[in-house]
């Protein structure tokens, strides 16, 4: 930007978007200079470079702005882990399905998972069992992203919360 520029020509564009053509880097600087605004150089491996008339001080501060704002409207999605049991009775299957729903309402992922204790691991079929009986109850809320899986001692599964207008529609019905 504006006496570090060390090319000898240079391809200038207004403060309006418009073509001032190719000139010395130096006239080019003058002219910046009497319309009180910067010489910056915007694409350094054209040929010959482009550079652009503007207030660079305004332009950083909107860029802030801009960014500000796109960091603002993102939406951080946490995985939430629900721990089950091979043997999980009916009250503490439908709780663990109620905090599974609140955390998708909530717009995060949920980590379904089973360990397997000692001599469980010769009845990894039952956690199956309980993984598709979770699944299948979650099936108007979520969308399984990665299907039961035994990994070691423990199984695990992913569920992603539908898209909000889904599950608006299910519980018109």
């Amino acid at each position: 930007m504006n006496e570090q520029i060390r090319d000898r020509e240079v391809r200038v564009v207004g403060s309006d978007s418009e073509q001032l053509g190719i000139m010395s880097s130096r006239d080019a600087l003058r002219l910046a200079a009497e319309k009180n605004l910067d010489l910056v150089k915007i694409a350094p491996t054209a040929t010959p470079p482009v550079c652009r008339i503007m207030d660079y001080g305004k332009f950083r501060f909107e860029q802030q702005k801009k960014e500000k704002e796109a960091r603002k409207n993102q939406r951080i999605v946490d995985i939430k882990e629900i721990r089950l049991s091979l043997n999980i009775d009916t009250n503490d299957f439908n709780t663990k399905v109620n905090h599974a729903k609140r955390f998708l309402k909530e717009g995060d992922k949920v980590k379904a998972s089973i360990r397997f204790r000692g001599r469980e691991m010769a009845h990894t079929n039952l956690g199956y069992e309980v993984m598709k009986r979770f699944a299948q109850v979650m099936s108007e809320f979520a969308t399984i992203e990665k299907q039961p899986k035994l990994e070691g001692r423990s199984m695990q599964m992913f569920l992603a919360p539908l898209p909000k207008e889904k599950v608006q529609n299910k519980e018109e019905k």
